[in-house]
């Protein structure tokens, strides 16, 4: 195995698994395993208004059932809150971080970036979040299928939320520490995070910590063009019979699989994906609409 690379899938319990995050599953799980490397699973589990009970564990009987198999034990976020606020107040401490009151409304209202309103007030704790002050921005940053990719520089240049008013941390921040705290090397994701890279990659500046390496899977639609989402009610994936889904998701990935390979068994098919595996031939688009 190549400890060097460590990739992982992080879903957030909110519902099922389904295709399109079979997705993200597998081309995470292949780019680990072509690469010999280890695959991490974490529960992100922060944001208690968006999950549903028992997800959690549907989504890890979801992988065994498609024998995505992981190693070391499941990391859960909210677990690790401790460490997210230890950070925090490190940069309230230095001044690196300061309270916020805006509001999303004020904030669209002056034209849906934010501007730095409470940077140089004097505000506390109470009712107030905390943004991250941000002088150099990311603006740019080199994904593995799709080369240098230039992202919006006004979003980039905002400081953002770390920790929300309702007291619940932000992704970014959390997803950031658990990359660096688990050891990540490479973030295979949706294309629906590109956006997000520049403030990731600005905090692992801010952190003193080498960035990891980034490929983004193109996102599948459904036939109207609308993200296979959980919020978008995408049907779950069946644990009971997942040979056409994996093999749906395998030609999704432009890998399909061949006619003598058809209807063989799960390990058989990974066996063969993992061998044949190439970055490179996935789709150039962001988005696919898919008819599974």
């Amino acid at each position: 195995m190549n400890q060097k690379y460590i990739g992982r899938f992080a879903p957030s319990p909110s519902g099922p698994l389904h295709f399109g995050s079979l997705i993200a599953a597998l081309g995470s799980f292949l780019q680990a395993r072509a690469n010999g490397g280890q695959w991490l699973v974490r529960i992100e589990d922060i944001d208690p208004p968006r999950e549903v009970a028992g997800s959690a564990s549907a989504i890890l009987r979801t992988l065994e059932a498609y024998q995505l198999q992981w190693d070391r034990d499941v990391l859960y976020q909210s677990n690790r809150t401790e460490a997210y606020q230890h950070q925090i107040d490190q940069w309230l401490l230095s001044g690196e971080a300061y309270y916020c009151q805006c509001t999303r409304r004020q904030i669209k209202d002056s034209g849906g970036i934010y501007r730095g309103t409470c940077r140089h007030r004097v505000l506390g704790p109470d009712g107030s979040g905390v943004r991250l002050m941000i002088d150099s921005p990311v603006t740019t940053f080199s994904d593995l299928r799709h080369g240098d990719i230039t992202l919006d520089k006004a979003m980039a240049a905002e400081d953002f939320i770390i920790k929300r008013r309702d007291g619940l941390f932000a992704y970014n921040l959390a997803v950031v520490l658990d990359d660096i705290y688990q050891g990540v090397t490479e973030v295979v994701r949706g294309a629906d995070m590109i956006e997000p890279t520049g403030r990731q990659r600005a905090l692992y500046h801010k952190l003193g910590a080498a960035p990891v390496s980034y490929l983004h899977l193109p996102l599948a639609l459904n036939s109207k063009g609308h993200k296979l989402s959980k919020q978008n009610h995408a049907p779950a994936i069946d644990n009971r019979h997942p040979g056409p889904a994996l093999e749906a998701a395998l030609a999704f990935l432009e890998l399909p699989v061949p006619v003598e390979l058809s209807g063989a068994s799960v390990s058989e098919l990974l066996e063969w994906a993992v061998t044949n595996w190439q970055p490179m031939r996935l789709p150039a688009e962001t988005e696919v609409i898919t008819a599974f």
